[in-house]
């Protein structure tokens, strides 16, 4: 659960955002300037946080009042090998080292639900963290990693673990909504993994933002799952991207290769925590998204 160090929520002084060519990061960076929030958004181009050096590159670049944001990662679509995780583990090694050397006032950090065993349903705060991929094992490190440089620096610190994401902003084309979306529009079909049977708790991207910019405001520390409570099965988004896309869509199906598994989620904790937030249906966020992806072709 998160505990607010702010029950009334404060503007941060500076939020630095690790990663800012990356989906997430795009949708946050956009919300706080939307917001009026001072801002400092880092890419590789700016500290690879690879190199031998970067702990030492990142220091220089903080100031104790910041708020740190850390979302740069190498995304599954990169890589899914061991090679891949290592580079990741570099990135929080060097974003460690500089929090340690320059302890900022406060850090977020964007994991994953794939930090979960696969067979947690539902999934809470509290299940079992037993990741099954190299991506959620990573993910799982680094949290770890920070929890305990963060602990000893005295630093508050939220770890956010959303699930399935989507928007016109991604462009990983995982399966699933924005693969979806994509095909819809570009091939006039979507292919499902067998019916798509499959049930997920699908997360518009600007709801993410949204909650992290509360949990920046609030100085919040612990664990929040980002997550509806309300799990849909691909079919079922499928459909509402057919009904939406403006154009004729068929549904394929194709056989399945993997068992059938779902995946929900107990929001108990994230009601107690922000209750007054919303989340946007998915049918609204799938709207807003063609209109996007549409406009922008």
């Amino acid at each position: 659960m998160l505990i607010h160090r702010s029950p009334s929520p404060v503007r941060p002084a500076r939020v630095v955002v690790l990663g800012k060519r990356g989906f997430v990061a795009g949708s946050l960076l956009q919300q706080l300037s939307a917001a009026g929030h001072e801002t400092l958004a880092l890419g590789s181009s700016d500290i690879d946080l690879t190199a031998a050096d970067a702990g030492a590159a990142l220091r220089e670049r903080l100031r104790e009042t910041d708020s740190l944001v850390f979302i740069s990662a190498l995304t599954p679509d990169k890589g899914r090998d061991i090679a891949t995780m290592m580079k990741n583990l570099a990135m929080g090694a060097a974003a460690c080292d500089a929090i340690a050397a320059c302890p900022p006032a406060h850090v977020v950090y964007l994991s994953t639900d794939a930090v979960y065993a696969d067979d947690a349903n539902p999934v809470r705060e509290a299940s079992c963290a037993s990741p099954t991929s190299f991506h959620g094992t990573m993910h799982l490190a680094r949290e770890r990693m920070l929890s305990e440089t963060c602990r000893s620096a005295k630093v508050p610190l939220a770890l956010l673990r959303p699930s399935l994401l989507f928007g016109a902003g991604d462009t990983h084309n995982g399966y699933g909504p924005n693969r979806f979306m994509r095909s819809a529009l570009g091939e006039g079909r979507i292919a499902l993994f067998g019916g798509g049977e499959e049930q997920r708790d699908h997360v518009y991207i600007d709801d993410v933002s949204r909650l992290t910019a509360l949990v920046l405001a609030h100085r919040s520390e612990g664990v929040l799952n980002v997550a509806t409570g309300t799990a849909r099965s691909f079919r079922a988004v499928a459909e509402e991207v057919a009904s939406l896309a403006g154009r004729p869509v068929s549904i394929e199906c194709s056989p399945r290769a993997n068992p059938i598994t779902h995946r929900h989620f107990d929001v108990t904790a994230a009601i107690a925590a922000f209750p007054s937030f919303r989340y946007t249906t998915v049918r609204e966020g799938l709207d807003a998204s063609l209109q996007t992806l549409r406009a922008a072709s």
